[in-house]
């Protein structure tokens, strides 16, 4: 049984959304602030967070960005808002995916099960040009000093790793990575290699040698 943490200040949202998870088999874990959501994941374990942006005291950004400074947890940022520069900025603070207030029942479960999806799988440790991406620890270093991805940008690196020349479509990553009937958008990706290609530079890996995008179609790793 997966256990999906769900952060929200309005009780009446956390049980909508208990609602629509407990019957399908996901054990929820009810959290009404972000400092609350922090505190237990720094005791417990959790499979996946469904995080609200729009809350008192501390919002749902400030929340995510605290949480990736000690997990890796799947997070899903849940907003009112569908502008752009929202998503991105979700993307780049270390969320996996957003969901986008009002939201049908199927859709909320087929991102959870996409990201939960992507999280299992078999175990490998692949080494490139001194880049280490390890599967089983879920860790990824390079000249033995560690690179924080986000369970999806990790995800892709490995994509990458593991199929070396093949150049992949958007379409192919977003359908690879969170599922068929996932309402992912294009720009998801490329926010998501964005943030894979500047992790990499910083820690002194010659990323733009072999992550190359292919224009016009998307990405591949080449070298």
């Amino acid at each position: 049984m997966y256990t999906v943490l769900l952060v929200d200040d309005e009780k009446r949202m956390l049980d909508l959304l208990e609602l629509y998870l407990a019957p399908k088999g996901y054990h929820c874990v009810k959290c009404e602030s972000g400092v609350a959501a922090i505190r237990y994941l720094e005791n417990n374990k959790a499979d996946l967070v469904l995080l609200d942006v729009m809350m008192p005291e501390m919002d749902g950004w400030e929340t995510c960005k605290q949480i990736r400074e000690f997990s890796n947890v799947p997070i899903i940022m849940v907003t009112a808002r569908g502008e752009t520069t929202d998503v991105v900025q979700g993307l780049k603070i270390g969320a996996d995916d957003y969901i986008t207030k009002p939201f049908d029942e199927s859709e909320l479960l087929a991102r959870i099960e996409a990201v939960l999806r992507r999280s299992v799988g078999k175990q490998a440790k692949l080494e490139f040009n001194g880049l280490v991406w390890d599967e089983a620890q879920h860790k990824v270093q390079y000249a033995g000093h560690d690179i924080f991805l986000t369970p999806k940008e990790f995800a892709i690196l490995g994509l990458f790793l593991k199929n070396p020349n093949r150049v992949f479509s958007r379409e192919q990553l977003i359908v690879t990575l969170w599922g068929y009937n996932a309402n992912t958008e294009e720009r998801t990706v490329d926010s998501h290699v964005k943030n894979i290609r500047e992790k990499l530079r910083q820690a002194g890996f010659p990323i733009d040698q072999f992550l190359q995008t292919v224009w016009g179609v998307g990405y591949k790793w080449g070298g």
